[in-house]
């Protein structure tokens, strides 16, 4: 068993190297990651304001035994969740594809 014994060119080389690969890929930028928040936020936000409108509206032109808002606004969430989630899983994707735009 023979150990190759490093050269102080072979470590510089290999700082080299390294250096050069988190030039070209510097990774995750902290923006990004406040853009995800705002996205899955408003992901959820858009879907439940708009259903308590629109049970609101219902609510006065149809009148039931339930209060359409409060379906609504859960319906609106549900909804929300399923949009914030499928948008978490296509960005992850991506992520682990390499294909960051």
């Amino acid at each position: 068993m023979t150990q190759k014994r490093r050269t102080p060119e072979d470590e510089i080389g290999r700082r080299a190297r390294r250096l050069k690969k988190a030039r070209e890929s510097p990774g995750p930028s902290p923006l990004r990651g406040l853009g995800a928040f705002g996205m899955i936020g408003w992901s959820i936000a858009v879907p439940t304001v708009g259903g308590a409108f629109l049970g609101l509206w219902l609510d006065r032109t149809m009148p039931q035994d339930f209060p359409w808002v409060l379906a609504l606004i859960l319906g609106g969430v549900t909804l929300g969740g399923f949009i914030a989630w499928a948008w978490i899983g296509r960005e992850s994707r991506e992520e682990e594809d390499g294909h960051d735009d």
